[in-house]
């Protein structure tokens, strides 16, 4: 595996280099696939999930498959990455469904507010609807043309604020909060708060400079984005929903890979989805402590604001299901597949 690094102009250079170097590989039965993310450097879920998944996958095919891994937003932005993958600029990508909520909001499900307390009961039940034959890979990641590797379903999103001050739930009335769309949008907006969308790597200037009061994010984030001097309010124990992250490939390119690198790369993949939701739930404790030591005051909701946003989040996954069904889409039967599935 190699992680490269590309800065400011060098990037077209470079990028014609790699799209018309790659293919040739280093010996007769290697083949080189491009791995592509946004996540800066340093951020737990690289580290946790897809290096290990690399790193893996070349060893379990005798080095058959070596990737060249592209962090940072250095092959295109996060919006961008399922046209990346489906066009070939990226063999692999990170493809989050917030970001492209137009082409995947069936995918977005695990998102709903209110459906489970940990990242492995999310991550878990999502699995069993994204893989090879589920309900989301048949209605949607098929059609699309992309075959999902492995998963992640992020704890639960909290309240964040770095400006203002957080009382109680009504404290939300017209903060600007930022989303990364979808059902988390719903929810936002349910709370009296001001829905503003935007992927994960802008938020730390959006928040530095005013743009938004706070965000909707996990704790096990924060530090990963460099947000833990800023923030200094955050709800406890609550659940506005939460992020999916898919690294897929391309059916195309999928089904050029022999049988038994497929083989190797699904059992590979199933296992660093179940390993990378055990790390994410202890990051999550983890995390939390070190921001509150930075400054960031946790707050628990009272009885009376917990029965509020219990009422307001039960109602996001109905919405988000009838404005998909009046769509044509499948709105209702994924989301009752997917409460099925966390039985």
């Amino acid at each position: 595996m190699k992680i490269k690094a590309m800065h400011g102009t060098r990037l077209a250079v470079s990028l014609g280099l790699v799209l018309g170097l790659s293919q040739a590989a280093t010996a007769a039965d290697t083949i080189t696939l491009r791995v592509a993310d946004s996540f800066p450097t340093g951020h737990y879920i690289p580290d946790a999930l897809t290096k290990p998944f690399m790193e893996e996958v070349e060893r379990k095919t005798n080095n058959a498959v070596k990737f060249e891994y592209y962090p940072g937003q250095q092959l295109g932005k996060a919006k961008d990455m399922l046209s990346l993958t489906l066009s070939g600029v990226a063999d692999i990508a990170y493809i989050a469904p917030s970001f492209v909520s137009d082409k995947m909001p069936l995918a977005a499900v695990a998102e709903l507010p209110g459906n489970f307390t940990t990242s492995c009961e999310g991550t878990n039940a999502y699995w069993k609807l994204a893989q090879e034959g589920g309900i989301l890979d048949e209605k949607e990641f098929k059609p699309l043309g992309i075959h999902v590797l492995f998963t992640l379903v992020l704890p639960p999103y909290q309240v964040f604020l770095g400006h203002g001050e957080l009382k109680d739930i009504a404290s939300l009335q017209g903060m600007k909060i930022r989303t990364s769309g979808g059902a988390k949008d719903i929810a936002a907006r349910k709370l009296g708060a001001v829905s503003i969308q935007m992927a994960t790597p802008e938020v730390h200037e959006a928040l530095s400079r005013g743009t938004i009061d706070g965000m909707l994010f996990p704790y096990s984030s924060i530090i990963s984005y460099d947000l833990q001097n800023m923030v200094k309010y955050s709800t406890v124990g609550e659940n506005f929903g939460s992020f999916i992250v898919n690294y897929a490939i391309s059916e195309k390119r999928w089904k050029a890979l022999s049988p038994e690198i497929q083989k190797a790369m699904t059992e590979v993949g199933n296992a660093m989805t179940a390993k990378a939701c055990e790390v994410s739930q202890e990051r999550e404790s983890s995390d939390m402590k070190k921001i509150e030591a930075a400054g960031d005051k946790l707050v628990t909701l009272s009885d009376a604001d917990k029965k509020t946003v219990h009422e307001l989040m039960g109602t996001v996954g109905a919405e988000w299901a009838q404005e998909l069904d009046k769509r044509g889409k499948a709105g209702t039967e994924v989301l009752n597949a997917y409460k099925e599935a966390l039985k």
